[in-house]
């Protein structure tokens, strides 16, 4: 019988992927991308502002895959997943809440608080994903991380749709024109990130067995994190799965990241792009529970390699598409799987892993996760430039879900466990 306290705790854990999930929605999918070009960089060439936006992008990218392991090492060690976690979301709400206070022109300044707000948000992840095994039981682990993702398209859906109301209708909530709209659409992110963040705070109380000061923290970090390089090759499953991982969830980033790009590269209006977007946000919601429970049933295995299959179905689509209707038709498909890929990877992860050195490894985990939204975009737009058509750069994130489920079946998690 679950209690009321274990309830609240998870309930409490999964509110933290409601709060975060709007800036990797309105701001880092939807709005900064092209409030960036028009308004901030209005003036400067399209190459040079989409240059400037793939480097801030990719180095804030690099810095997190460097920096997530070793955060997880002293997250472990000293017994501070909430404190780390609790620094990089006020840090990601202080720097999106700044975006507010930029005017046009100042598009370094505002690549600057992007990239400590993107710092902030991947930060925050790592050690929000490392709290799953302190707040759900094994069995419970498919379910509690599909909540986590179901809440975090929900909340994300939810204020995504009230900002694009708000860009599109300015004049109606007393604001001048979209400009503006789109400014207090980026506070409107950095207040809701912060109210939904408490629930975690209050009621998640992470079980640690460290609790070192945080200078010999770091140096044992160091030390722990050479440790986990040799763990990760002796424990074979974790690495075959790493490695799985980083390539179909490449290919997932990539999908994310570049689909408005893509969109417009075939000359679809903004506006369609960012309606397509809130739809992925809506089917995401039921479609993460879903999955959640074909974890259960099915096993999270099978649940990553039918949603593997559906974005290599999607990629082949999105190859031949010609018309915006077809925009809409993929949103639903991959709102139907992103979540629930994201979902089970996290919960068969955490079926893999230590229990008791999970910072750590998810340290690792979320490092793959960042260091695939360094090279899949750039992939993207090599094979782009190098065939003179977009339509090849999207065809080749396909190899990347054919290599990595091709890896994933051959992850075991009997053997996993047996080794740990």
């Amino acid at each position: 019988m679950v209690s009321h306290t274990h309830r609240r705790r998870i309930i409490a854990w999964a509110l933290y992927d409601w709060a975060n999930s709007t800036f990797a929605t309105t701001v880092m999918a939807g709005f900064f991308p092209v409030f960036f070009k028009q308004y901030w960089a209005a003036g400067m060439a399209v190459t040079e502002s989409s240059f400037q936006l793939g480097l801030v992008n990719s180095v804030a990218s690099i810095v997190m895959v460097v920096l997530a392991p070793l955060l997880g090492a002293i997250g472990d060690r000293s017994g501070s997943k909430k404190r780390f976690l609790l620094f990089f979301a006020m840090m990601g709400v202080v720097m999106t809440g700044g975006l507010f206070m930029v005017a046009a022109g100042h598009w370094v300044l505002a690549l600057m608080l992007y990239a400590f707000a993107l710092l902030g948000f991947t930060g925050g992840n790592i050690f929000y994903d490392a709290l799953l095994v302190e707040v759900a039981r094994e069995r419970e682990l498919d379910r509690v991380s599909a909540l986590g993702y179901a809440l975090g398209y929900a909340g994300g859906g939810l204020l995504f749709a009230f900002d694009i109301l708000l860009t599109l209708h300015p004049r109606t909530f007393g604001l001048e024109n979209a400009a503006e709209a789109v400014r207090y659409a980026f506070l409107s992110v950095a207040v809701w990130w912060a109210v939904f963040t408490l629930p975690l705070m209050i009621f998640v109380h992470a079980q640690t067995s460290g609790d070192m000061p945080l200078l010999q923290a770091v140096r044992g970090g160091i030390r722990q994190l050479a440790a986990t390089f040799h763990k990760v090759r002796r424990l074979r499953m974790v690495g075959l799965f790493l490695a799985a991982y980083w390539l179909y969830i490449d290919g997932v980033d990539t999908v994310v990241r570049m689909a408005v790009d893509y969109g417009l590269s075939l000359g679809f209006e903004a506006n369609a792009l960012m309606i397509a977007l809130l739809i992925t946000q809506f089917v995401g919601f039921p479609a993460a529970l879903l999955f959640g429970r074909i974890g259960e049933r099915r096993g999270p295995k099978q649940g990553i390699m039918l949603a593997i299959f559906i974005y290599f179905l999607v990629i082949l689509w999105a190859y031949r598409m010609d018309e915006s209707w077809e925009f809409y038709a993929l949103a639903v498909a991959v709102g139907l799987v992103q979540g629930g890929i994201q979902a089970l990877s996290r919960s068969f992860y955490a079926r893999l892993i230590p229990t008791g050195e999970a910072g750590e490894f998810f340290g690792f985990y979320n490092m793959l996760g960042k260091f695939a939204a360094v090279i899949g975009p750039v992939m993207m737009g090599w094979v782009g430039v190098v065939t003179g058509d977009s339509r090849y750069g999207i065809l080749s994130i396909a190899l990347l879900f054919v290599a990595g489920g091709v890896l994933l079946g051959r992850v075991h998690a009997p053997a996993g466990r047996r080794a740990v």
